[in-house]
């Protein structure tokens, strides 16, 4: 048996995982033991945009263009919708990144007109 080959990596939000792991279960009927595990905990989070609007959300956080945010911070921006500045470096505590002032506004204000 050949050995599998990682072809592509992409940071997804806890949507995502959610959404596809609803079609696997109507695909199989039932879930995997790590799975059903994942499924568990996603449903702890409540869901406060749908699928479009966190879609949205990247689209606009990326047309910011800051420079030192990459695509998995966007997820987890995305994932825990920071609603201030200090919630905002919270979230983003794990990555070693320091973001100007300006640039955390900027954030803030796009995930505000989200969770309007």
């Amino acid at each position: 048996m050949t050995a599998a080959k990682l072809i592509e990596s992409k940071s997804v939000s806890l949507v995502h995982v959610k959404a596809a792991l609803d079609s696997m279960q109507k695909r199989d009927s039932e879930l995997g033991y790590r799975a059903a595990k994942v499924k568990d905990f996603l449903e702890s989070f409540p869901p406060v945009l749908s699928t479009k609007q966190r879609d949205d959300l990247c689209k606009k956080l990326e047309h910011l263009e800051l420079t030192r945010i990459k695509e998995e911070q966007i997820m987890k921006i995305v994932d825990f919708l920071p609603k201030s500045v200090e919630e905002l470096r919270v979230v983003l505590a794990a990555y070693p990144l320091s973001l100007p002032k300006k640039d955390q506004d900027a954030i803030v204000s796009v995930v505000g007109e989200f969770l309007k």
